[in-house]
């Protein structure tokens, strides 16, 4: 079964490696092959949320679940990270930089993945995306950053204009805790 203790070393061994992005990639990935033990390790997801793996400001490793049709508007990270999907769907849309002065670009559609159980996806420092989970359920997957991700300024994109603003951790925060309430009131 899935261990995050081991997971966690692993990781925190792979980024001493040259191309720890590419190392920590390949441990998701073989975490990943086998969704099942990884949903039974992790569990079955019951709330929408980041629980925190691990958080350190050269590693943050997180098991974050979406709630049922959640949306999270265009936003960086500025480190890399790799995303690996146990439970669920989650959708990306990848956006590209078009015009403005640093920290008030706008943005505009480039791509598109669709991730279902083991799919992994790297994403590089400068990748800039809006993730939806399309279905009526949770959503869970494997969160590696390399970094504090809960420390490191960066961007989030106003989804009507979509302009750049300082990424607000308290309001994303409070949108899980939003849905939360929403499947709560539901039942």
């Amino acid at each position: 079964m899935f261990d995050r203790d081991r997971f966690t070393q692993d990781c925190l061994d792979a980024i001493k490696e040259t191309d720890s992005h590419m190392a920590v990639k390949e441990l998701i990935e073989r975490a990943c092959a086998d969704p099942a033990d990884l949903l039974r390790g992790l569990g079955e997801p019951t709330k929408a949320g980041p629980d925190k793996i691990y958080v350190s400001d050269e590693l943050t490793i997180l098991n974050l679940v979406w709630g049922p049709y959640m949306t999270l508007m265009p936003h960086n990270h500025n480190m890399w990270a790799v995303i690996g999907l146990y439970t669920g769907a989650e959708d990306n849309v990848f956006w590209k930089k078009v015009d403005g002065e640093p920290g008030h670009s706008r943005i505009e559609a480039a791509g598109a993945k669709a991730m279902r159980p083991g799919d992994v996806a790297p994403l590089g420092k400068d990748i800039v995306h809006s993730v939806t989970n399309p279905i009526d359920r949770m959503t869970g997957a494997l969160h590696v950053y390399g970094g504090n991700f809960f420390e490191e300024p960066r961007s989030e994109w106003e989804p009507e204009s979509l302009t750049e603003r300082p990424y607000d951790v308290a309001t994303n925060m409070a949108l899980f805790e939003r849905y939360n309430a929403d499947l709560a009131a539901a039942e």
